[in-house]
């Protein structure tokens, strides 16, 4: 295995939304991105088709080339004109030896690749995903021929070096927070609603049981199991089965999970889980927001996320319990929302369970976290979406206006798309200022990473944000300092 890959200080610690970044897993858009079609794009939960090389080359590379700097900034200081000509773009492909191999910005396809010169894991993976996929016995032995760095992108991309496709790609492998989330120094394995999702999971279930660098964690490692009747039940998608996805799951505090109960994690996975994070002693208080099983929504954090100690950025909708019902128009008195469109905030406490504590609304969990969790001194601040203009929230909502991702405290990044929320964190005081600008001013030392404060980093986003996720989504934090 490679030999930075298997380094022994390599710790795993989250216990906030906010602390400083030093080391997460991401996944480049591989080939299968670029191969998915209309007429499958909604079963792969996709909502369009993307340009893969717009994404890849004028996107997400300058993502990769952000999180180095300030992850790892040895590995591009200095070398970001020499990366940015090279046609061949080696610097972002794990199979090519000028791959950047970072132990802090690690790329999960590499992490697959290392698993698989194992020849017995490589066995076991490569039959698993053939029995998964239904493909023949020959071209099962024929997978078991291949080198290691060639599985690990068929078994992502479904796709042969040859270019023929033997099975679908999994395009949604690039939002890496889905498949685990690393809870205090546990990791919490998920378990996706949507089958065009299975396949992530079973590589995410083989690398962190068996890659070198979570060898000292195996015994943290928690699956969320089914309740016992459930396959006895009508339908394939009942309330019985449990599932639950990353981006419904937010460390807020070391002591404090967040569950969103949304389209993709079921009640049945929540409580199941809530169960087993008390019993593992993981935390000592979950909250449960439910939110609307819309597709408009689908994640927690698609509709709130944390920018500082005392400042969140939410989808007003989601927010207060019901803006009608101020009594100023007669529609106040005469209707009321749907129980599956409320928003409830429902918070167990650890050997409490049975007294559960009701919010009247998310902003009030959120303030609560702000002031008695973090200890933050200062008023908590609410950030809207679209600057809670109509229908710019709701438009700027579906871009990923809610869906930030923390750096450090008060430095977060969002796409360039959003302009009514970009101009929200204006009037709060960020600096708002483009990738490509601050890249140039970190190597020229103008500005450096580990002094920057209030900002807001806009990311290119023509292609991206049509995939129906942010950064937040894009990301797997495996070690925030504590704060």
């Amino acid at each position: 295995m490679s030999q930075s890959l298997s380094s022994n200080d390599f710790k795993l610690n989250v216990g906030s939304e906010i602390g400083t970044l030093r080391c997460l897993i991401i996944h480049s858009p591989d080939s299968g991105l670029g191969k998915v079609v209309p007429s499958k794009a909604q079963d792969w939960l996709f909502e369009d088709i993307v340009h893969l090389e717009t994404i890849r080359k004028n996107e997400y590379d300058h993502y990769l080339k952000l999180l180095l700097y300030f992850l790892d900034p040895q590995l591009i200081k200095g070398k970001l004109n020499d990366i940015d000509n090279d046609a061949s773009r080696e610097f972002y492909k794990p199979s090519k030896a000028q791959f950047h191999n970072s132990l802090k910005v690690v790329e999960l396809q590499k992490l697959l690749s290392d698993i698989l010169e194992v020849e017995s894991i490589k066995q076991k993976l490569i039959a698993s995903v053939c029995a998964m996929e239904s493909v023949t016995y020959h071209l099962q032995n024929d997978l078991l021929t291949r080198s290691t760095t060639e599985l690990a992108n068929i078994i992502i991309s479904g796709t042969m070096d040859n270019g023929k496709m033997i099975f679908a790609p999994i395009p949604n492998l690039i939002f890496t927070r889905d498949v685990a989330i690393i809870i205090n120094n546990f990791i919490l394995l998920n378990k996706p609603a949507k089958k065009a999702r299975s396949r992530e999971t079973l590589i995410a279930r083989y690398i962190f049981f068996n890659h070198p660098l979570f060898t000292a964690y195996k015994n943290n490692i928690l699956e969320i199991p089914d309740s016992l009747p459930h396959f006895l039940r009508p339908g394939e998608e009942n309330e019985q089965h449990s599932t639950l996805e990353g981006g419904d799951v937010m460390v807020v505090a070391k002591n404090h999970l967040l569950i969103g109960f949304s389209e993709r994690t079921s009640a049945a996975a929540i409580n199941e889980t809530v169960k087993m994070l008390f019993d593992r002693n993981v935390v000592e208080k979950v909250s449960i927001v439910k939110i609307p099983h819309k597709r408009d929504f689908m994640h927690l954090d698609t509709v709130f996320t944390q920018v500082k100690r005392n400042m969140w950025v939410i989808l007003k909708s989601i927010g207060m319990v019901d803006h009608r019902g101020n009594g100023n128009e007669p529609i106040d008195h005469i209707t009321t929302k749907q129980p599956e469109d409320r928003t409830e905030v429902t918070q167990f406490i650890k050997g409490k369970i049975n007294e559960p504590i009701k919010f009247d609304s998310v902003e009030q969990l959120l303030t609560d976290i702000s002031e008695n969790d973090l200890k933050s001194n200062e008023k908590t601040e609410i950030i809207y979406s679209g600057n809670e203009e109509f229908p710019y929230d709701s438009r700027e909502q579906w871009t990923d206006s809610c869906n930030l991702l923390a750096v450090k405290e008060g430095v977060v990044l969002g796409y360039d798309r959003n302009d009514h929320t970009i101009n929200a964190f204006k009037k709060k005081g960020f600096m708002v200022t483009h990738v490509t600008d601050l890249l140039q001013k970190f190597e020229s030392g103008e500005l450096n990473p580990e002094t920057l404060e209030n900002t807001f980093i806009t990311m290119p986003s023509a292609e991206l944000s049509r995939a129906r996720g942010g950064f937040h989504c894009m990301s797997m934090p495996v070690f925030r300092d504590e704060i």
